[in-house]
């Protein structure tokens, strides 16, 4: 099992749900971290472990956006077979992802409600038809 630490991966203080907002946001964890991390994992069939513990704390947009995006992109099923969220310290954080999250996300997915890109990122992968695929999915409304 491959391990991702917010902490060490990616900042002690994360911020808010989109980079227009924020620093350390979601959606940067996501397009920074999360998507290549989980993308590898399951091309090796493993199991990735997100460890959300010993950060400043959370705000829960920043969860919603980070571990939704990889609903969008991977789709419920796969996720929940290959996810595993660590938060010893504060377990009403996992409940929340996927109890809540999960759930909404999916809804999206299903109904095509496009995930909303606030800067561009490079590339990042996706589960088209059991295919991984390697695109800029989205542009910020604002892009060139």
């Amino acid at each position: 099992m491959k391990t991702i630490s917010v902490l060490k991966d990616f900042s002690d203080i994360p911020g808010l749900r989109n980079c227009s907002i924020s620093d350390y946001s979601g959606e940067e964890f996501y397009h920074k971290v999360l998507n290549k991390k989980f993308k590898e994992t399951y091309e090796k069939g493993e199991k990735l472990l997100v460890d959300l513990d010993n950060t400043e704390g959370y705000a829960s947009s920043f969860l919603d956006e980070a571990f939704g995006n990889l609903i969008y992109d991977f789709t419920l099923d796969v996720v929940k077979k290959s996810v595993e969220i660590k938060s010893d310290q504060e377990p009403h954080w996992k409940e929340m992802i996927e109890k809540e999250s999960y759930v909404q996300w999916e809804e999206r997915r299903r109904k095509n409600e496009h995930p909303i890109v606030t800067t561009n990122h490079e590339p990042w992968f996706r589960l088209i038809s059991n295919e991984l695929k390697q695109s800029v999915w989205e542009r910020p409304s604002n892009a060139v």
